[in-house]
Formats: structure tokens, C-alpha cells, sequence
């Protein structure tokens, strides 16, 4: 059952806003960013991004796993990319670095996931959510599995509070993903041990972007110009060269080292400035 309005809202490949309501696609925006290599290795590739395309590949994720629906499945252990924000605290949960992370879902608003198969199954599929209503099944689904919803009321996005009800439900190797400095300021004043890892960075301002940075340990750079230029000779480590993750503290250097010591993919390692960007970068960087 649905609570409230049918609807979501979500900020996805191209930086463009899509508006979902009863599991249709009524709205997309048009496209700030007209190329990405990630996008083209979707499960659903976009390798023109247009208006059409964005619409084809969400209405994808609506059939293939119940995206913005009741139907939406919360429990994936595939990997999508090697060193997505997802998959970084999904194994860290695995690895015992972190215990607990707190994340944003569609149909459940701000959840602490407890088990790595639950951040990939939330998060790996999962593009910027700006906003969300309540599904009972989905919260229950979550609850089953393990895991804490904030509000089962609204659904509300709030991840200074999700990192308050991890702590109270006795966490505390707590991780959680923000989408702009003012969470991350907030968390680290009043959490300040909390492992944060910013995300959906595309279209800060150059002063959001330094601010974002300073507050966290591992921060995404998607097609944000103004992070590629705020970590310049700050980062300790640097994952991925085309949409790159950075390191911004020792604890974020551990969990990308950790992750490549028991991982099996041959990995390239050498000193050098940062960012080491390649010439296949998302276009336009904004």
C-alpha cells in the first residue's frame, strides 16, 4: 500500500530531473550532460544521452527490479562498478570496517542498512534521489532484511537524523552518503566519527564542492568540474580515472586499499599528482 502521493523524484544520468508517479514516468528534464562512459555500461547502455534515452533507461529499472514501485527489490550482491560509492560500503560492511551505513532509498526515504547485499541492492542501482513516498512493502522488505527505516510516515530524506537512529540503534562504525556540504558539516559536528561519502556531486558550486570535500572521507566525482578542481592536492587516493572516487582522509584511503588487497582484479599503483584524470570524462563537466 501507498501512503500519501505516488510520486518520486530523482536527479539521474545527465543531471536531468525525472518525475515518477505510479511506477510511470510522467516528467524528464532535459539533460545538462550529453555524454558519460558509464552510462554507455549500463545494464541498459545509454551511449547518446537525450531526453528519450534517460526515459527508455529508467522505465528499465522500473521492470527490472521495481525502481520507484512497491515491487522494489532492496537485496542485490552483483558488483556495478569497482569503486562505486555502493559497492565501497557494501564491502566495507563485509570487511567489518564499517557496520552499519545509512542510505537513501526509493519507497522508504532514509534507511541504516545493515548488510552489504542490502547498500548494493538499495544503492547499486539507485541515481540521485531528490525526493521520495512511502511503500509499506518496501519498508517492510527492508525491516525484514535487517535494516532501519527513519520514517515510515513521509519517507523523509534526512541523513543527519539516519545517522542519529543508526547511533541509538547501537551503532557505531557508521557510514553514510550526503549530496551536498551543509549534511556533512552537520554530521561531522555532531557525529563526528561517522565515515561520510559524498555523492550525486554534479552542479556544485566551487564553494560547495571545497566545503563537501573538507567534510569527507570519501567524496564521488560524477560530472562535477568543481570537485575534479577541490581536490587537487588534497586526495591521498584516487580509484577510477574516466568518473573517478577520491580519498580525502586516511580512512577512506584504507577502505579503497582494503577493498583492492582482497580483491581480484589486477590494479595499476603509482605516485603521481591528483586528480589523473583520461580524456573520457563525463561531457560537459558542470
Amino acid at each position: 500500500m501507498t501512503q500519501g502521493n505516488d510520486e518520486h523524484i530523482i536527479e539521474a544520468i545527465g543531471q536531468c530531473r525525472i518525475v515518477i508517479r505510479n511506477g510511470k514516468v510522467v516528467e524528464v528534464g532535459e539533460p545538462r550532460i550529453r555524454d558519460c562512459p558509464l552510462a554507455k555500461k549500463f545494464a541498459y547502455p545509454i551511449p547518446d544521452i537525450t531526453k528519450e534515452s534517460v526515459k527508455a533507461n529508467i522505465e528499465h529499472r522500473i521492470k527490472a527490479f521495481g525502481m520507484c514501485t512497491p515491487d522494489r527489490e532492496v537485496i542485490d550482491n552483483r558488483e556495478f562498478v569497482g569503486f562505486g560509492a555502493s559497492e565501497l560500503l557494501s564491502f566495507g560492511i563485509q570487511a567489518g570496517l564499517l557496520d552499519a551505513a545509512v542510505i537513501a532509498c526509493d519507497g522508504a526515504g532514509t534507511v541504516v542498512a545493515t548488510k552489504p547485499a542490502m547498500v548494493q541492492g538499495i544503492g547499486g542501482r539507485m541515481s540521485g534521489l531528490a525526493s521520495t513516498c512511502p511503500y509499506t512493502q518496501v519498508m517492510d522488505r527492508i525491516e525484514k532484511e535487517g535494516g532501519f527505516v527513519l520514517d515510515r510516515k513521509h519517507a523523509a530524506m534526512d541523513p543527519v537524523a539516519g545517522v542519529a537512529l543508526a547511533v541509538e540503534k547501537g551503532f557505531r562504525k557508521i557510514a553514510v552518503t550526503v549530496a551536498g556540504p551543509d549534511a556533512a558539516a552537520a554530521i561531522r559536528k555532531i557525529h563526528p566519527d561517522t565515515f561520510i561519502v559524498g555523492v550525486h556531486v554534479t552542479g556544485l558550486t566551487k564553494q560547495e564542492a571545497e566545503d563537501l570535500v573538507a567534510a569527507s572521507d570519501l567524496v564521488t566525482s560524477c560530472a562535477s568540474k568543481t570537485i575534479r578542481e577541490a581536490v587537487a592536492q588534497k586526495a591521498l587516493v584516487q580509484a577510477g580515472i574516466a568518473i573517478p572516487v577520491f580519498a580525502m582522509t586516511s580512512r577512506g584511503k584504507e577502505l579503497i586499499i582494503e577493498k583492492i588487497r582482497q580483491g581480484k582484479e589486477p590494479v595499476l599503483v603509482k605516485p603521481t599528482k591528483l586528480p589523473a584524470l583520461s580524456d573520457q570524462q563525463p561531457g560537459p563537466l558542470i
